[in-house]
């Protein structure tokens, strides 16, 4: 029986170009690391530090592994430039001027999801600290409260497109894995769900799939999963509600 919905946010709930995005963000936060990094440097660092996530064997959490990535080679305090991560999501994240749109149907969709009675979570790949992940829900005018989970690199050990991320996420809110849906447009990291045991439903409202969010060494991209099922279910998000519906039927 579904017991939960698991939605994941960039170009699923709120839609825009995640590359013109990932350039003002390295723009933005430069200048909070000028002192310690140009901004090659900086975009190394953290796109290194990014992908050397899919390698967090679950023994420590996110932030801890992106953090020791980060700083390798570095003679630094911790602390001081976590606080300075903090400070660029307080002060600057949400001035980068780029454009979020919402899928059709976004909000009635949620409605009708919540009225369900499901438990409903923000699986967005947790490369992000809270505050960002909550953020960027907002530019889609979403309320963090309807939510019972954000997964972010505070709370999470493991990655999209790892199995391990999906079932730690299950784990979290108390529920079996065959007994959630999975909702993304990527086809890789978000319907990887399916082997950890999860349904999918794979949203075709963005027009361009970023499908691992930063560009990829080969190299990097050995990593990735292979042979990965076609999703359950596919249609645009306004279509998400009446598939829970017919599962909820189904297995009453």
């Amino acid at each position: 029986m579904l017991k939960a919905v698991l939605l994941d946010l960039d170009n699923t709930l709120i839609l825009f170009d995640e590359l013109t995005y990932y350039k003002a963000y390295f723009k933005k936060l430069h200048t909070f690391f000028k002192g310690e990094f140009t901004m090659e440097e900086l975009q190394e660092r953290l796109v290194s530090g990014t992908m050397e996530l899919r390698r967090n064997n679950g023994s420590r959490s996110n932030r801890q592994h992106f953090m020791e990535t980060f700083t390798r080679g570095m003679d630094v305090d911790l602390s001081g430039l976590w606080d300075r991560f903090m400070a660029f999501y307080r002060e600057a994240y949400d001035d980068m001027g780029v454009t979020v749109s919402r899928p059709a149907g976004l909000h009635a969709g949620l409605e009708r999801l919540r009225r369900s009675g499901l438990k409903l979570v923000i699986a967005s790949n947790p490369i992000f600290p809270v505050i960002a992940q909550e953020k960027r829900a907002r530019w889609g005018n979403l309320d963090p409260g309807w939510f019972i989970l954000f997964t972010h690199m505070e709370n999470m050990r493991y990655v999209k497109p790892m199995p391990e991320y999906f079932l730690q996420a299950c784990e979290l809110i108390g529920e079996e894995p065959e007994t959630c849906l999975m909702v993304g447009n990527d086809p890789v990291n978000d319907m990887s769900a399916a082997q950890a045991g999860l349904k999918t439903y794979r949203t075709t409202d963005a027009e361009v799939i970023d499908y691992a969010s930063l560009t990829l060494t080969d190299e990097q991209r050995k990593g990735s999963p292979q042979h990965i099922p076609e999703p359950d279910y596919q249609g645009p998000f306004a279509g998400v509600a009446d598939i829970v519906e017919q599962l909820t039927v189904k297995n009453q």
